[in-house]
């Protein structure tokens, strides 16, 4: 079970702490993934971290502005947001990946978190 919580409404330029608590999975082996959904759209890749913290990858949007980071002792997965933009407005989902893979690709995972909403103000 994935666990996001941490999203708010925020003006251009602040920052935001996504978090994303996992239970009943071996979290250290997992890679983990944050995406982003707006409304009668695909679901996009946000950061994805593998499960030794080693290799990080992000979207050309979010590059230099977030970070994913991951506690293998809280098994919790984080994404830091700064300098938001009103175009990072949508819901945000964590997701689990059982392989390590630690894909850009949505349909590699096979558990997601609820969602958190974030509302970038201009």
């Amino acid at each position: 079970q994935l666990q996001a919580s941490g999203g708010g409404l925020v003006q251009a330029g602040d920052s935001l702490r996504l978090s994303c608590a996992i239970s009943g999975r071996t979290f250290a082996k997992e890679g983990m993934g944050w995406f982003r959904q707006a409304p009668g759209k695909e679901r996009e890749f946000v950061a994805a971290i593998s499960p030794d913290r080693v290799r990080s990858y992000y979207a050309d949007s979010v590059q230099g502005r977030f970070t994913i980071s991951r506690d293998n002792v809280k098994n919790t997965v984080y994404l830091q947001m700064n300098s938001l933009k009103p175009e990072d407005t949508t819901v945000y989902y964590c997701a689990a990946e059982r392989y390590g893979a630690s894909s850009r690709f949505a349909w590699n995972y096979d558990s997601w978190g609820q969602g958190t909403q974030v509302t970038v103000s201009s």
